[in-house]
């Protein structure tokens, strides 16, 4: 077989692999929403390349797409990647067995991951930008190599991803590694709006900005762009199959090499919800899925706290009620959309016992409440600073553990993918019924309606009086509401099983 033959055969495997989801027959809406949001996605992007496109004319800078590309946006392709992009050496562990070169199944899906439709949506941007910065007198060769060390940038921005996300997956030292290829061109492009800095300075950064945007505009930059592409792809073929290596030679350590395993002995007290506390409590320290969901979802409510407590960005009323609640409730977002995903793994063994499935659920809600004490402490300094009231903090933390968390926890009747373990945020394409995205999107929107809405209605303080008796009415009476769940959750015992076993 070729290498052009087994590019097309896994090409092909990789089209077929959304196909393949035990869900894609259920998820016509969710399917359709994914269609719609595309949609949404290549307008907005149309909107900015007209705008952009318009001040660049006005400017007579053509370069000035590029240093936008090179400083905020490829910060946000970079981010979304970790939705929609998976790495080689997930893709290529089925293949690991088979009679094929190692390198050759890596550079098949490092040249599919550019080939990637997602990367070509950009072209919504750059070619509305481009028609007009040619319209405007751009020359038609500077306009064709403008395009393409647009997409060069993306490209490798794709690699670079890659490349991230590989090394992370050994090490979290080296989040470092975009911290500085982005926070460096963000530090420059904002030290020249801070008048305080020295004129001398000021005036260095401006000289090395307009040497950037002049240079963009010129045809021999591409050359630039398609080096850097060039080199992050040799640079990744090189460490993904390095690592995909490792993985194949890699030895299971064996249990009694373990030098010591926690134990939770506080937790049995409690009985069985304390052993699924403790259970709860480990998946968590030792699966990759559930693990990096828990480090960035309290990662964003760090930055959220912080930038809400010692910057004057979200100053508004409406705007630090919104990012009150969130911060509450960014953790149970992230995790509990999810509930019972895991469990699907050893779901079986959970159905020996009558009522096991209620003392999982009680014991995941009692963890999920525990949790909100961590936002609350640090949202200590913005409650010290003025921006929160103690009065909102409380009567949001109690709307989250109650209002919310009866919301979430519905999805544990529906949810029946199994989220593996052992793979981080990328994983299996988990798709979802327009029943489980309503339940989703209700708890999103529901609070902050029902917060402005009485905020309008009544005096704040009022508001927050109100909001924390709901959320406590909810709190107090979860025994019921986690007993009708479970209830239900039995009434479809063997659907769920059928969907646990069919997406392991």
């Amino acid at each position: 077989m070729t290498r052009f033959q087994l590019f097309l055969l896994l090409r092909r495997h990789t089209r077929l692999a959304f196909r393949r989801s035990p869900a894609y027959e259920q998820s016509l809406v969710a399917r359709v929403m994914m269609v719609i949001g595309a949609g949404f996605m290549v307008v907005y992007l149309l909107f900015l390349g007209i705008m952009f496109g318009m001040m660049a004319a006005e400017a007579q800078s053509p370069g000035l797409l590029l240093l936008f590309l090179s400083t905020f946006l490829l910060l946000v392709d970079f981010g979304s990647r970790f939705v929609v992009q998976k790495t080689p050496s997930m893709l290529v562990r089925p293949y690991l067995l088979l009679p094929l070169p190692r390198r050759a199944v890596v550079e098949t899906f490092l040249l599919t991951s550019l080939l990637s439709g997602y990367n070509w949506t950009w072209l919504a941007l750059v070619l509305p930008y481009t028609f007009i910065v040619f319209c405007g007198g751009f020359p038609l060769w500077s306009s064709v190599a403008f395009v393409v060390s647009c997409m060069a940038l993306i490209l490798a921005n794709s690699q670079f991803y890659l490349l991230v996300r590989t090394l992370i997956g050994r090490s979290l030292l080296w989040w470092l590694l975009p911290v500085a290829a982005y926070g460096l061109p963000i530090g420059i492009l904002l030290l020249t709006t801070i008048d305080s800095i020295p004129p001398t300075i000021k005036e260095q950064l401006d000289d090395i900005l307009d040497t950037l945007l002049d240079a963009a505009g010129q045809p021999w930059f591409v050359l630039p762009c398609l080096a850097l592409l060039a080199l992050l792809f040799f640079v990744n073929r090189s460490l993904q199959h390095r690592y995909v290596m490792e993985e194949e030679n890699r030895v299971e350590k064996k249990a009694e090499s373990l030098k010591s395993v926690s134990q939770f002995t506080f937790l049995e007290r409690f009985g069985q919800t304390g052993e699924y506390l403790k259970l709860e409590l480990k998946s968590i320290m030792r699966n990759k899925a559930i693990r990096s969901r828990v480090l960035m979802s309290l990662g964003l409510i760090v930055m959220l706290t912080l930038f809400i407590a010692y910057t004057d960005v979200y100053n508004g009323r409406m705007m630090l009620n919104f990012w009150c609640i969130y911060c509450f409730s960014i953790y149970s977002m992230t995790t509990l959309v999810k509930v019972m995903a895991p469990e699907g793994n050893y779901i079986d063994l959970l159905l020996t016992h009558r009522e096991n499935i209620l003392s999982l659920l009680r014991a995941k809600y009692y963890f999920h409440v525990a949790i909100l004490f961590v936002p609350l402490l640090l949202m200590l300094p913005a409650i010290i600073a003025g921006k929160f009231s103690l009065m909102m903090v409380v009567a949001y933390m109690l709307l989250c553990s109650g209002l919310i968390y009866f919301l979430l926890f519905q999805l544990a009747v529906y949810n029946k993918q199994t989220l593996p373990l052992n793979q981080k945020i990328t994983g299996k394409n988990n798709l979802e019924t327009g029943l489980q995205l309503a339940i989703e999107l209700l708890a999103m929107l529901l609070p902050l309606a029902l917060a402005a809405i009485l905020i309008l209605l009544f005096d704040e303080g009022t508001a927050y009086v109100v909001l924390a008796v709901i959320g406590l009415a909810f709190t107090l009476f979860h025994p019921l509401w986690l007993r009708n769940i479970y209830s239900r959750m039995m009434v479809r015992k063997y659907t769920n099983l059928e969907g646990f076993h069919a997406s392991r």
